[in-house]
Order: structure tokens, then sequence, then C-alpha cells
């Protein structure tokens, strides 16, 4: 009897156990958060905001420090951007750095629908966008969505211009059209895998023709249109970084408003608790950092991605401005670090249970979610934690009455995934998976759990104050 008491007290939701004060700060949270997914759609918006929060916060920009010849000491707060598309902050303790740093870092990368270099063509009487997919999708999950264009287009006099197109009220979305039921027979007979092809995954942008042009006179008109709203001419799109999401805000899900649907929880749900609860921590002895990155879905490559040397080479600068910079001081500092990988975590759906290990999963609505491990098969690819590390992780938690769950992707030989975990591993840090449980994760539309975002958000607000 007593163990069956203790296992429903375990299996209690968040929900029965706060108060009304808590139940405020966690809105007052996820109102926040809502807001951020609404418009922080690519990497670039979403280290625009977080430079806009830092900066609101007291944090100065490292490179003007650096140009200025001035030096850091206990108590400043600075932040550093990667070609707009990454960004670390750092708010300095009191202690030496190379007894190394706290560390929370998430990726602002998702899931979507890149354009091509030359995406511009007519077909039928209609003009699309050509695609190239991004991450890894089910690509019949994007077909027949009302989508949104978001990016950048440089010209070739270097100036920027941004491009939001289909995220309010008044604004056309556009879309991948699919084959009517009616003549679907093949199409229907298709592994899942093969229903829509990537190249089909063509958005569809007007079909209105331009008066007098006598070929492709659709696309004439959508360059017209480029032409006198943005000054864009056909061969800036060689210099674009355009991409398709889902057009729409975040919403409450459910009728009684417990969770929330939107596109970009994977990972950003991590990157704005981890945000916050930056921003929210005051002064440290262990110096503070958290590192927003992309290109995570695709292997964490690239300059803005974990596998650069963007975060070593900070952390030099930051050692340099505090006076006490060498090789053997930036090794230690690194390998002395404590990290926290914010990322998501597959939750339970009781539609597919038998993708799951149901007593090695997350739940929605029981909190904070670590990972000791990830990978694929035999633990392929993964960081796995040590038990020591665990051992801390677990006291920090219980002190400042952080609830949370311990869980696996999904069943073993099943399936599997990866984070930055393993790549921050290798400077010999301690790193642990954690974050929030995501259901319908890497499709255009996911949901989390409220309760879940504020624990998080809590959990990673202890481990930056008592790591």
């Amino acid at each position: 009897m007593a163990k069956d008491m203790k296992k429903n007290e375990k299996e209690k939701s968040v929900w029965l156990k706060y108060t009304e004060k808590e139940k405020k700060e966690l809105n007052k949270l996820n109102e926040g958060y809502k807001s951020f997914l609404s418009t922080c759609k690519t990497e670039r918006e979403s280290v625009a905001e977080a430079v806009r929060q830092a900066q609101s916060a007291g944090y100065k920009n490292l490179n003007t420090i650096i140009a200025n010849g001035k030096k850091l000491a206990p108590g400043d707060k600075v932040y550093a951007v990667c070609m707009d598309k990454a960004i670390a902050l750092f708010n300095i303790g009191t202690e030496s750095l190379e007894k190394g740093m706290a560390i929370l870092g998430a990726h602002i990368d998702t899931c979507r629908l890149d354009l091509k270099q030359n995406p511009l063509y007519e077909a039928g009487g209609m003009a699309y966008f050509d695609t190239h997919y991004y991450g890894g999708i089910k690509k019949y999950q994007w077909v027949t969505l009302p989508l949104a264009l978001h990016g950048v287009v440089v010209k070739l006099d270097g100036s920027v211009e941004k491009i939001v197109i289909g995220e309010d009220d008044s604004d056309p979305v556009f879309c991948v059209t699919d084959l009517l039921i009616h003549l679907s027979q093949e199409q229907m007979e298709k592994k899942a895998s093969k229903v829509i092809e990537g190249e089909k995954l063509d958005v569809l942008i007007g079909s209105y023709p331009l008066k007098d042009e006598e070929k492709d006179a659709v696309k004439a008109g959508i360059l017209k249109l480029l032409k006198d709203k943005y000054g864009i001419e056909e061969d800036d799109f060689i210099s674009a970084e355009l991409t398709m999401v889902p057009a729409g805000r975040a919403r409450d899900l459910g009728l009684d408003k417990s969770m929330v649907l939107a596109y970009g929880h994977d990972d950003r749900v991590c990157a704005y608790t981890s945000l916050v609860a930056m921003l929210e921590t005051k002064k440290v002895s262990r110096t503070a950092c958290c590192l927003l990155v992309d290109k995570e879905e695709i292997g964490s490559v690239g300059a803005t991605g974990m596998q650069s040397r963007f975060f070593e080479n900070t952390v030099a600068e930051v050692l340099h401005a505090l006076g006490g910079y060498n090789d053997i001081s930036l090794r230690r500092c690194l390998a002395n670090s404590w990290m926290l990988s914010s990322d998501v975590s597959s939750a339970y759906d009781s539609l597919y249970a038998s993708a799951y290990d149901k007593n090695n999963v997350a739940y929605i609505g029981r909190g904070m979610v670590f990972n000791k491990f990830t990978g694929r098969g035999g633990k392929s690819g993964s960081n796995d934690a040590s038990a020591e590390y665990l051992g801390k992780i677990r006291a920090i938690m219980k002190k400042h009455k952080v609830t949370f769950q311990t869980a696996e992707l999904g069943r073993v030989d099943l399936g599997g995934g990866g984070t930055i975990a393993y790549i921050m591993a290798l400077y010999g840090m301690n790193v642990i998976d954690s974050g929030v449980g995501v259901l319908s994760m890497h499709a255009p539309w996911e949901a989390v759990s409220k309760v879940d975002v504020y624990e998080t958000m809590k959990g990673y607000k202890a481990f930056l104050k008592e790591i």
C-alpha cells in the first residue's frame, strides 16, 4: 500500500501542487514564451530578440568592450553574436574562470522549408518558390498548411532587406498544394516517406499575370511586386536567406489552456527558458553562460553551429578581457565547466504507445526532463552523463523544489536522436541533456505543457545558482 501511495504521488500532475502565486508566475512566463515563439521563427529573429532582452537586462556587447580596450570584472554581463545566428551571454562570477562555468546551451534552428538560390518559376499559369527542406521532417505534414515567408535579402549595395510576409492578419499566406483525394489512388499506395517527394515541396505564391507579358506573365507579376515593395531583383535571391515556416501565432492548447501549440518548440522552448533563467540570475560565484546556437538539426555544422570555434574563441576573448588569457587557462575553464545541454525530449503519446518504454519516457505535465544519454541503438553518438553528475543535479533540483523526470527518447532499437551535448563533452566538461517533453516533435505544429516550461525555467535558474 505504501509503495502504491508513493507511486501515485510521483505521478501526480504538477498542476495540483502549485499555489496561486506560482500559477500566476507560470502564466506570465508562458505568455512571454508564446510571444517569443510568435515573432522569432528563424535563428536571426531569435538572436535579435535575445540581444534586445539582454541589453534591457544590462548586458554589454563584448565586441565593444574589446574595441575600446576595456577590461571585465566580476559582476559584468556581456554577450557576443556570431553572424546574427548564434549568441553567447556571460555573467562574470567572483571565482576565477579557470574553475569553469555553469553553461546552459540550446539551439535555435528549427525544421522548415528553405528557398533555393534560384527559387522563382512559373508552371501551369501559377508562380512557385522552389524549396529545399531543412532538418528531419515528415514531408507530408507540410502540404496545404498556411505558410509565412521569413528571412533576409542582401542586395548588391550591401543593404539588407528583412522579410516577413504572412504573419499579419492583412498579409497573404502561401502553401504547398496536394493532390485531390479523387485522383489519389496511386499516391495513397506509396510509403509515407514517398507520398510527398522533397522536390514536390514547392510553395504556391501567385496566379495573377502581368499585363502585356507574353511569357511567364505570373512570374513577371511577382517580380514586379517584389521590386515595387522591397526593391528586390530576381538576382538578389542568390544572396538571400529566405524560409517558409508555418504562419500564425502560438496558441493555448486544450479547453483548460494547459498546453501551448506552436511552431518551433524544438528547441526554442529550451532556448527561451535558458535565456529567461540567465537574465534573471543576478550575482554568481561561478561564471554563468547561456549559449544559443544554430544548425543542430543538420549536425551542428558550419560557422554558427556548435562544432565551430565560435564558443571557444568567445571564451578566450572573455579570459583576455579579464586579464588572464593563456592556452592552459582556456583549457582549464572548459574542462572544469558544468553544462545543461538544453534540448527537448519526446513526450509519451498514448496514441503511439508502442514507440516508448513507459517507465523511461517523459510525460506531459510532470516537469523538467533529464536524459542521461541520447544517441541511437546502443547509445551510438551519445553523450552519457556520469552518475556523480546526476547525483549533483538531483541535489540541486531537490533543494530548489524543481519537479523533474528522467527519460529516454524512445524504445531501444526503434530510433533515437542527438543534441549538442556530445560536442561540448569533448572538452572534458560534465554535460547532461535537459529540457521539455514535446508532443509531435519536428511537425509544423508541436505541443508542450505550460507546467513543463515553468519547471524547466526553474531548474535552469537553480543550476546557474548552485552548480
